[in-house]
């Protein structure tokens, strides 16, 4: 893949992210969730690749766009052929109460790279690069306290994990007490919480605990861009979700995905803050524009750039692959 495209996909993220910022705190998920896939998609039509969507909205019966299958890019001659997967709202209740960590989201590889992961659950395992080869998900949550925190040189007590506030939760947040560790219990976005394993100024160490499949596959392309480490085990919440990932291929309901698995190849991945997070700042909003602040990352070279964008318009920001009439980017 061309190394420009990793620059050109932010556009995509800071259209969705800029849309949904309009209805922070108005407690309308769905409508915050509507108006970034629109500007998502928008956008995404103005890219020149030759896209398929993989990891979406759902069934096209379920989405009526970034459905899954869905055909994205301008797909003119000699576009590349690549393999999508986006949240274009990743922490929609987030966004609706005006919480930290709402961000736009999108992966791009090449074709077959993804893990074509059914919508049902994962159980997750994510830490940053000293945690690589470190931590197994087979192993209980305290062996992995206990393992990482000799690979950091430190005591459990220091190290803080992460984990989504859900009732499915609560023995493992006792464990992870009984230990010793700290907790930052969250009520959404978990690839925000993957991520923040890999920046020690977020003073998370470990992301633990169950949350959607399709995320589990986002989060995995980000943590292959910064050399992170995560493992995955699907957990079906019904016979029907089982008899779903059969027919996806998926013939070992108990395998263990590494990293690789879930994102393998050349991997981008960008993200705009749309509300404050540990990571990235929320959009702001001023007369004449906004401002957003985006991560941008590719695994192939390694590198990560955080981008600061001045977006000049006026009313509605425009998503025709150029959000705006104007920008500044630092």
């Amino acid at each position: 893949m061309d190394r420009n495209l990793a620059l050109e996909v932010v556009r995509v993220t800071e259209a969705a992210a800029l849309a949904a910022a309009r209805l922070m705190g108005r407690g309308d998920r769905d409508g915050a969730d509507q108006a970034a896939t629109t500007a998502m998609r928008h956008t995404l039509s103005a890219l020149h690749i030759d896209g398929t969507v993989v990891i979406g909205e759902g069934e096209r019966d379920q989405a009526p766009m970034l459905y899954i299958g869905e055909k994205v890019g301008d797909g003119a001659p000699g576009a590349p052929a690549v393999d999508i997967a986006v949240d274009p709202l990743e922490g929609t209740n987030l966004c609706a109460t005006g919480d930290w960590d709402a961000l736009a989201v999108i992966a791009i590889a090449e074709h077959g790279q993804f893990l074509a992961a059914p919508d049902t659950y994962m159980q997750k395992l994510a830490v940053g690069s000293i945690g690589r080869g470190v931590v197994d998900i087979r192993r209980s949550p305290t062996e992995n306290l206990r393992a990482l925190a000799r690979a950091k040189g430190v005591d459990v007590a220091d190290l803080t994990a992460i984990i989504l506030e859900r009732p499915r939760h609560a023995a493992l947040i006792d464990e992870v007490r009984a230990a010793g560790a700290r907790i930052r219990l969250i009520r959404d976005g978990d690839v925000a919480g993957a991520l923040a394993c890999c920046d020690p100024a977020t003073g998370i160490d470990i992301l633990l605990g169950t949350g959607g499949a399709p995320e589990g596959v986002l989060a995995a392309a980000a943590l292959r861009c910064l050399g992170g480490e995560m493992q995955g085990i699907l957990t079906f919440r019904s016979p029907e979700e089982a008899a779903r990932a059969r027919s996806m291929g998926i013939a070992d309901p108990n395998h263990v995905y590494a990293i690789d698995e879930l994102a393998a190849g050349d991997v981008m991945f960008a993200a705009t803050g749309v509300t404050d997070g540990a990571l990235l700042r929320g959009v702001r909003f001023f007369a004449d524009g906004a401002e957003t602040q985006s991560l941008v990352m590719r695994s192939r070279s390694g590198t990560s750039r955080v981008i600061t964008t001045r977006h000049r318009f006026r009313g509605q920001p425009r998503y025709d692959g150029d959000p705006s009439p104007s920008e500044s980017m630092s």
